[in-house]
């Protein structure tokens, strides 16, 4: 049977509609994961065909596996992952099983933060950036060199999701920054970056034999207390002929210096003095609520689409419709163990709210957001201007309450 195998998931979000769509495509569904809680919660995954717990995600455990997977009969048709780090892993296991058309060096480099940055410097996206390597340099002349610079951003170089990535605004700062992430990264490099101020925009691309397709444009809300967290996704259901244009340009740098011709990625830019410039770029579609926002917004399911292009397949990426589309995530404030959720039907009957999705499950515990990953739930919603739409997501999302359980000391 015609099969695909997948490294990973999360339970919700892109990487799990994922693998619901390559059933509904009507392939047999296959996940690699090292989640051993996965196993315990069997079946919660029925779109998963078959599940199989591997120690370690490597390259030779995975050929190892998926080499099994073909003398079983099954014919595999391409290997995925949409979770960061497996995206390149899954591409090399693709090529050399399915002879998928995927440029794994280009996935790589996406991957790679401070090798993005290198091949994009003299473009005038990329923004001031430096390297601390600490098996070459001394952190006090570093300092020394680099503290006229300050407010800086300090970036582990393949991390995601927010929580290894630090504003920092006096020298104590960056220092503390740069022996923290040596300490916790065993002495790789540390990307250090120039600070950007302005709007925030997110942007889908699908490239498919060298024909690129600018998928979704969303502005983003930024929170910041300790972490830098996305808030809020707003999918603007028409772009301004400027603003189109200018972000034409940008991708058409990105591809050509990293040699894209097959893949889906998105990028995050920030606006600066009428000038785009890249934060980082990942070689997958956006995870959390980015399918669902999409499909509500075009009706494009940007994950199936990009199934058939991995699987030799033409994606389709005609908008079906233009609404504008706006998801609002809930966080807490507080410390605690969940007692009950509040408030999620209330929400759902605003009008113009299309989901609402609640994370974690009773005795979960929930504290403030240091990274994406404590971000407990969303309110998607659309109407016909942005405004309306980021309005009622967000007075619907007010209708829900996280009720905790006060954390004993011992758990503190």
């Amino acid at each position: 049977m015609q099969t695909i195998v997948f490294i990973e998931t999360n339970k919700s979000g892109s990487s799990r509609e994922a693998i619901k769509e390559a059933e509904r495509l009507g392939y047999l569904t296959v996940l690699l994961t090292n989640r051993k809680k996965f196993l315990t919660q069997r079946s919660e995954f029925p779109d998963v065909h078959q599940m199989y717990f591997l120690n370690k995600l490597n390259v030779q455990q995975l050929r190892q596996k998926i080499a099994f997977l073909n003398q079983q009969g099954k014919r595999v048709q391409a290997v995925l992952s949409f979770i960061d780090p497996y995206v390149q892993i899954a591409a090399q296991l693709s090529e050399y099983f399915c002879n998928t058309e995927l440029n794994k060096y280009a996935i790589s480099n996406m991957e790679d933060k401070i090798q993005t940055r290198k091949i994009l410097t003299g473009t005038v996206i990329s923004p001031f950036f430096t390297v601390f390597d600490p098996k070459i340099d001394v952190i006090d002349l570093f300092l020394t060199k680099y503290v006229r610079y300050l407010p800086l951003i300090v970036k582990a170089p393949v991390s995601t999701g927010s929580k290894d990535v630090l504003l920092v605004e006096d020298r104590e700062q960056l220092k503390t920054a740069i022996q923290s992430f040596i300490k916790k990264f065993r002495d790789q490099p540390v990307l250090i970056e120039e600070y950007l101020d302005g709007p925030q925009y997110l942007l889908e691309i699908l490239v498919q034999q060298g024909e690129i397709h600018l998928v979704a444009v969303i502005k983003q809300e930024i929170s910041k207390n300790e972490r830098f967290i996305v808030t809020g996704y707003g999918l603007l259901a028409n772009v301004e002929k400027e603003m189109k244009n200018s972000l034409d340009e940008v991708i058409k740098t990105i591809i050509k210096n990293l040699q894209i011709e097959n893949g889906a990625f998105h990028l995050e830019l920030k606006r600066v003095n009428d000038q785009w410039k890249l934060i980082e770029i990942n070689p997958r579609i956006s995870g959390g609520v980015m399918n669902r926002l999409i499909e509500v917004g075009f009706g494009i399911n940007l994950v199936r689409e990009t199934i058939k292009l991995y699987t030799g397949q033409k994606a389709l990426i005609d908008k079906q419709y233009h609404k504008y589309a706006y998801a609002h995530y809930i966080t807490v404030n507080s410390t605690g163990r969940l007692k009950k959720v509040t408030g999620k039907q209330r929400a759902l009957r605003y009008e113009g709210v299309e989901e609402v999705y609640i994370k974690p499950r009773k005795g979960a515990l929930l504290t403030p957001p240091l990274s994406m990953g404590r971000r407990y739930g969303y309110v998607l919603a659309s109407a016909d201007t942005l405004l309306k739409a980021k309005s009622i997501a967000k007075e619907a999302a007010k209708e829900i309450q996280f009720h905790l359980h006060p954390m004993e000391r011992k758990e503190i």
